[in-house]
């Protein structure tokens, strides 16, 4: 027996791309942040894409009054080509004690708006979907760099060392694909795991979870030896992080068995529960991420879906069907997270890498021609629960909706925030890498103290 197939056959039902990519381990220890925190968990909604804020957290009356005409001012220069201003298909109403307006795509979220920060000045650096998608989840327009969850989990470790820190729901990949949720030069320990969220029953979900030819106790007996060998290696090799982190990964994975059967089941919860849920892949994400946080996992990212579905080039009303596939499940999970006692202990963002443009799309390309552009000087992300002031809005883009001009809000500055949720100050929180003290903020970053509860 070779090395190769020693290593293979260890792993036994699991098999080694199940151990690589799926069943990546949890962090081993619990750790303390730098102070008292508001937060212990992080879900992230992500509306792949570019939600547009225009029509759904940010209303531009403007647009209505100058529909069809060109933006006052020099011609500004797009990714595409943009033509006229485009008023939103879609109504906006005030809801709630704050009365904050939201758009008629938005009824279930609308309601429960007064849980929500609303931070319409966001902006970011580039205006294509791989270099932004990196920074909203990594904070660097290049890949390499630990994603958001992997510095979650590196900072606070996990409560269930039988789960993963940081798991990643999508069915599909969105754009880019592994790097957004890469621990780069961290130890592989801290990568999210991907699971790809089309299935419903555990067993299709994580493949070769069960181990049809050992049992438990043998699988331990293996697990022992591996451990019982590595030790003899490192006894005179020295330490090796990379050797320490896929020993680690294989005893989660090991651990995993017991606890996946039942956390990533859905249907034990009751119907009533997942009705509210179980009307989009996007929502049954949603009800997995309660479960997990539940559970103890640390951050639990829920995409949209596969690819780009935001990306409303040629028709901007395709958000609505979106929506409805979005709203009700952020609003259940709003709802169960109070439920279970779990809301003001978890911070919720939802978000996209940036949003479009208050124009019209006009490059010559489109069928219909009612679409929008990315736009990266302005657009919205919601923040909720722990740590964070609910019915409040924070900032402002231009009359159109185009960029931020009011307590401009970079990328930067909302994970510094986040840490600050989860309590770390973002300049401390730092790896040694290649000489150099690296951090998810790199060098930037401004908590945002106005919309901390």
């Amino acid at each position: 027996m070779n090395r190769r197939t020693f290593f293979e056959t260890l792993g036994g039902g699991f098999g080694m791309a199940a151990l690589q990519g799926v069943l990546q381990g949890a962090p081993s220890l619990v750790r303390q942040p730098h102070f008292a925190p508001k937060a212990k968990h992080v879900i992230f909604l992500f509306l792949n894409g570019g939600m547009s804020q225009v029509d759904t957290f940010d209303p531009k009356p403007a647009l209505a009054k100058y529909d069809g005409q060109p933006m006052p001012g020099p011609k500004i220069k797009t990714d595409r080509a943009s033509g006229s201003l485009m008023r939103s298909p879609w109504s906006f109403q005030k809801y709630g004690q704050s009365g904050i307006e939201v758009s008629e795509i938005f009824p279930h979220v609308a309601k429960r708006i007064d849980d929500f920060c609303v931070v319409r000045s966001m902006y970011t650096d580039s205006g294509n979907h791989g270099p932004s998608l990196q920074i909203m989840n990594c904070g660097h327009q290049l890949p390499g760099r630990p994603s958001m969850g992997s510095w979650v989990t590196y900072g606070l470790g996990t409560e269930n060392q039988n789960l993963p820190g940081f798991v990643v729901l999508c069915p599909g990949f969105p754009v880019l694909g592994a790097s957004l949720w890469s621990s780069g030069y961290m130890p592989s320990i801290f990568n999210g795991v991907h699971i790809q969220n089309a299935e419903i029953e555990p067993e299709k979900l994580i493949h070769n979870l069960r181990n049809a030819e050992l049992t438990p106790t043998d699988q331990q007996r293996q697990l022992a030896l591996l451990d019982k060998l590595n030790r003899k290696f490192l006894a005179r090799a020295g330490a090796d992080t990379g050797l320490e982190a896929a020993v680690a990964s294989m005893e989660s994975a090991y651990r995993l068995q017991s606890e996946a059967t039942e956390v990533f089941d859905i249907r034990k919860e009751p119907a009533a529960v997942r009705e509210r849920y179980d009307i989009s892949d996007f929502g049954r994400g949603c009800l997995m991420a309660l479960r997990l946080v539940e559970k103890g996992v640390r951050m639990v990212q829920v995409y949209y879906g596969n690819f780009q579905p935001w990306d409303s080039h040629d028709d901007i009303r395709v958000h609505a069907k979106l929506a409805q596939k979005t709203d009700g499940a952020i609003a259940a999970l709003v709802d169960d997270l109070k439920s279970r006692g779990l809301f003001d202990e978890t911070l919720i963002l939802v978000a996209s890498e940036f949003g479009r443009t208050p124009m019209i799309q006009n490059s010559g390309l489109e069928k219909l021609g009612q679409g929008r552009d990315h736009n990266t000087p302005g657009f919205t992300v919601l923040l909720a629960g722990g740590g964070i002031k609910g019915g409040t809005t924070y900032g402002a883009t231009d009359d159109f909706g185009f960029a931020a001009v009011e307590k401009r809000t970079h990328v930067h500055d909302l994970h510094a925030t986040m840490l600050h949720c989860l309590g770390f100050d973002h300049t401390k929180l730092t790896y040694r890498h290649a000489g150099r003290d690296f951090r998810l903020t790199d060098v930037h970053g401004n908590v945002i103290r106005d919309i901390l509860a």
